[in-house]
């Protein structure tokens, strides 16, 4: 299995959007941000850019707070 997917940016995709996007939570933008040091200043993506996004391993309930459960 990978350890990265490939995205390719929509126009006006922001780091959050693409999180909430790939992971269904926008808090990992940071992770994104991480692996694709090269885009770190971009704000507001044009159209055509590929990233690379981390492949992240599902939570376990027991770590997950009560009201996500």
């Amino acid at each position: 299995m990978a350890d990265y997917i490939e995205y390719t940016t929509r126009q006006g995709d922001t780091w959050d959007i693409i999180a909430l996007l790939l992971y269904n939570d926008e808090f990992q933008a940071s992770n994104l941000m991480q692996t694709n040091p090269s885009y770190i200043n971009t704000v507001i993506f044009p159209a055509g850019v590929t990233i690379k996004a981390p492949v992240i391993s599902a939570l376990s309930q027991s770590t997950l707070p009560p009201w996500k459960r």
